[in-house]
């Protein structure tokens, strides 16, 4: 039984955020669930899945975020009791059926994750998601910690049932990816079917429909601040002349700073864990009671802006700070000991930094670069793509996957990253303005999620063009969720129908398709030639199962390589293609065995034949 089906109300377990996520849907009785994978939201999709597995919970991972959250949207009007995950980006790519879902409002409660991620550990962006709330007129919650995540995820469906409306959920990393002991609760029994009775004039959005709904939105956003200012989810603790207003993580840090410094007393808190529509109100009386006001909170001022606002209209005039040179930034994270050193200065109490360890001893650590698995085979058709391309001067803008790492010297390849799906589209512009070849380069679960809409506005308009598809059959990045091209019965999952990437692209009318095995590095770097030599749209799908994944299936031996006294220290296995499996010692290369694939890419371009098969 997966643990967080463990019905035992009362009982403590170490959970991850997003397991104590997950676990919050579950006593919540959440029906059904979709997502698009995103870290750092991943875990709690995950969790769900494994669930649906042994329960009558619906879980489906979706094209893209768009179509997860349209097919979330049918479930909760149904009144089923729906949740939909994704990482900040992906609310972009939901945006289009999420502002006009906020007209259409919902019957079961429908929870919209959205994990944002501050410093950008695994993103392209620290866009601050708190402001698609305020643009869509939904309520937004923000947990605190591991165990308030799970208890607001269980608000956040009565909250979305209460005024009829979608709830977001907004985290952040460090509440996802943090771990704590978190008391489990009662679980609420499953509604699996719900009923859609029609009414084409409060869900067919036509102007003249829309026009009430958006009235009927406003109505409900009333009623959401009406429960903003009275509810659990915001609250003011401890006493003093000073006040900070914070939010989500910042809460903890600023807890801490307050007993670390001795403050208290002297600086009172409001926490604000419903952030749209903000507690007007309280925010006045909490402002009004001060001296002086610190807002902290990552990201943007979302608050400090509204918070000043309100404090205008009062005719209140303290200082009101958070967002400022000698303050706090807008970029990264925030940790403890920053929130410490601000609130001590802008509050001036005496504070002394901790000194830091003399490091001067110590050798420096090494610098570890992001880089691509041994065996993955996106080094090798990179390293094809340049060999084949050698005398060309090629564009190559690229997508969000594994293969993005792939711009990183010695590879060298990957010009541009906006989002996902935008090689094949940036590369039609590029295609028309410059002279140079231009080669897209997008995974097989982008190519999905929104690479195909590109590649057929490449054919319609006829642009030059070269797309290289990496089918490695799974969604790799993000910790190997299926999408629609993976075998499902490899994986041991029944029920799923396969969608191959080579007949969708040969339905499209494209007249040069052509199929590389990356790992037959001499036949593959002829074939890219064929390709970038033809006018017009052509695609290479290059076929190649994610080592990873094979590891984990145990589907193929692995036979590791050695080099062997052959080997005249020319290194171009090493400045070719950087497999982390070579190591040098003793001023030369070696392989470390235990985490060689065998993909034999170094042996076939080693000049001195010097790699071979190890024989035990």
């Amino acid at each position: 039984m997966h643990k967080l089906l463990n019905d035992s109300p009362g009982e403590e377990i170490m959970l991850l955020g997003n397991e104590s996520i997950a676990r919050g849907a579950i006593e919540a009785g959440v029906a059904f669930a979709t997502t698009y994978p995103g870290t750092p939201s991943s875990e709690i999709s995950l969790n769900l899945f494994q669930m649906s597995q042994e329960t009558d919970l619906y879980f489906e991972y979706s094209t893209n975020e768009k179509v997860a959250l349209e097919v979330a949207a049918a479930s909760a009007i149904a009144g089923v009791r729906t949740m939909c995950m994704m990482k900040h980006v992906g609310l972009n790519v939901a945006a289009d059926p999420l502002m006009t879902l906020a007209y259409v409002g919902i019957k079961g409660g429908l929870v919209i994750l959205t994990a944002d991620d501050p410093y950008m550990f695994s993103s392209q962006n620290e866009q601050d998601n708190r402001y698609y709330g305020k643009l869509s007129g939904l309520p937004v919650l923000e947990p605190s910690s591991v165990q308030e995540a799970k208890e607001m995820t269980k608000y956040a469906f009565e909250l979305s049932e209460k005024v009829g409306e979608p709830v977001i959920l907004r985290t952040t990393t460090r509440i996802n990816h943090s771990s704590a002991f978190v008391s489990l609760g009662d679980m609420k029994k499953r509604e699996t079917k719900g009923e859609f009775k029609r009414d084409p004039f409060k869900y067919v959005t036509v102007p003249a429909v829309a026009r009430n709904l958006h009235v009927k939105l406003l109505e409900n956003l009333d009623k959401t601040l009406a429960i903003s200012e009275d509810c659990e989810e915001n609250f003011i603790e401890g006493d003093g002349k000073f006040g900070v207003i914070c939010n989500g993580v910042s809460y903890l840090y600023v807890s801490d700073a307050i007993k670390d410094l001795d403050l208290k007393g002297k600086i009172k808190i409001l926490r604000i864990g419903l952030s749209n529509p903000l507690p007007g109100k309280m925010i006045k009386q909490f402002v009004g009671s001060c001296d002086k006001v610190l807002i902290v909170e990552e990201g943007e001022p979302f608050m400090e802006e509204a918070v000043k606002a309100f404090a205008q209209e009062e005719g209140i005039i303290i200082p009101i700070a958070g967002k400022s040179e000698q303050l706090f930034s807008r970029l990264y994270e925030y940790n403890p000991g920053l929130v410490r050193e601000k609130m001590a200065s802008f509050f001036g109490f005496d504070y002394t930094p901790a000194t830091n360890i003399d490091s001067s001893k110590f050798p420096e650590i090494p610098q570890r670069p992001p880089n691509l698995c041994s065996g993955c085979s996106h080094r090798a058709t990179f390293y094809e793509l340049q060999a084949a391309a050698r005398e060309m001067d090629i564009i190559v803008p690229t997508d969000i996957g594994c293969y993005t790492l792939g711009f990183l010297p010695p590879l060298n390849t990957g010009d541009l990253v906006i989002c996902m799906g935008a090689s094949i589209s940036s590369a039609c512009g590029f295609s028309e303005v410059t002279d140079k070849k231009v080669v897209p380069i997008i995974g097989d679960s982008t190519f999905f999620h929104s690479g195909i809409t590109g590649l057929v506005n490449a054919v319609f308009n006829n642009h030059n063009l070269t797309l290289i598809i990496l089918e490695n059959g799974i969604t790799a990045m993000t910790g190997h969720q299926p999408h629609p091209g993976v075998d499902m019965d490899e994986l041991n999952f029944k029920g799923y129908n396969r969608i191959s990437v080579e007949k969708v692209v040969r339905s499209l009318g494209i007249e040069h398709v052509t199929l590389i095995k990356p790992f037959k590095v001499k036949k593959s770097i002829e074939q890219i030639k064929e390709a970038l030599a033809f006018k017009g749209v052509s695609v290479i799908i290059s076929q190649e199962p994610c080592a990873i994944m094979l590891k984990n299936l145990k589907t193929r031996k692995l036979r590791p390589f050695k080099i062997t006294d052959k080997c005249n220290n020319t290194r171009d296995c090493i400045n070719s293609i950087a497999c982390p499996s070579f190591f040098i010692e003793d001023d030369k290369v070696n392989i470390d065995p235990t985490t060689c694939v065998g993909c034999a890419v170094c042996a076939q371009i080693c000049p001195e034949n010097a790699i071979v098969p190890l024989k035990n």
